[in-house]
């Protein structure tokens, strides 16, 4: 593929290099460098003229630090007379700010979303926004991708003949029916609400899950607390065996430890959106991480042909 060009941020190269591998071309390479007054600089060292440029960066933590990074490489390939650059952002953490909902708080989605066309970028592939809605934060072309048909293609593996899928709550349950068609099972979902400080309740499953075996579906799971609730009206309710699946495993504050010290959970699986540390992998028997690579190097592959992107999706 002559006249395209990939770079990545320091946030997941190791994702880039794989998306990479998939479209037969080369991961080009990016030197990051920082001034003595804390400033961030990034050269682009690689031909961008009249190319197809992708910027692979999902923003994880530090989160800050690879959004400027991804700025900055924006505005280096926007200066490098790129013909057309896309942000490759596999996990948009900002999509979580995508409503005003308490006096005088920033909706952080928009904002960056804004910063993002302005730095230079003219369409962005991310993979499973938080809500429906932020993918309007945009004022480019935005190619939202998601994980379902690879973790399907996972639990197909397994015996479903008495499984239901159920997302923690309403908000989910869109995906989680589509999810749950893709395996032919029935859907459940939570009735949750949350509060100041983090926490949440789930009062009730909507759905029969008692002594079926259940697949919780979400689309990331930070410290786990939705899950963890979850998990205790499933008891509470006689669901059997309970498999844990997400697209962005984020695992914050020692949430894969808790939830693989849960009896009833079989198994957890996430995508490969955002890194994974070595250690939480060894520390957890039950985690299964998918690669998530071959559609995102798919999505690229037609965006840059000019070809349907939403036809990887039909069916769903």
């Amino acid at each position: 593929m002559r006249d395209i060009a990939v770079f990545s941020g320091s946030a997941h190269p190791t994702l880039a290099a794989e998306i990479c591998a998939h479209l037969e071309t080369p991961l080009s390479p990016v030197r990051v460098s920082r001034f003595a007054n804390d400033c961030l600089e990034v050269q682009l060292q690689a031909n961008c003229r009249e190319r197809d440029v992708f910027l692979v960066q999902p923003l994880v933590a530090p989160v800050q630090e690879h959004l400027v990074e991804l700025l900055l490489m924006c505005d280096a390939a926007r200066g490098a007379s790129a013909a057309r650059i896309t942000a490759v952002v596999p996990h948009y953490s900002y999509a979580r700010s995508d409503k005003k909902d308490a006096p005088r708080i920033s909706i952080g989605g928009r904002l960056v979303a804004d910063l993002m066309v302005a730095a230079g970028a003219d369409r962005v592939l991310a993979m499973t926004l938080h809500s429906p809605q932020v993918h309007g934060f945009f004022s480019v072309p935005v190619d939202h991708l998601n994980a379902l048909r690879e973790l399907a293609k996972h639990f197909r593996g397994s015996d479903l003949s008495n499984t239901t899928v159920v997302s923690p709550d309403l908000g989910n349950a869109k995906e989680a029916a589509a999810f749950a068609r893709l395996l032919g099972v029935p859907v459940a979902a939570g009735a949750k609400q949350r509060f100041a400080g983090d926490t949440v309740a789930i009062s009730s499953v909507i759905g029969d899950v008692g002594g079926r075996d259940v697949i919780v579906l979400d689309d990331e799971i930070a410290k786990g607390s939705t899950v963890m609730e979850l998990l205790e009206r499933l008891r509470e309710l006689g669901a059997r065996g309970v498999r844990v699946a997400c697209t962005h495993g984020l695992f914050a504050a020692g949430a894969l430890k808790r939830l693989s010290d849960q009896p009833e959970v079989e198994e957890i699986v996430c995508t490969n959106t955002v890194p994974i540390p070595p250690t939480e992998l060894t520390d957890s028997g039950k985690l299964t991480v998918l690669s998530i690579a071959p559609a995102l190097a798919e999505a690229m592959r037609r965006i840059h042909n000019g070809e349907s992107v939403s036809a990887l999706f039909e069916g769903l």
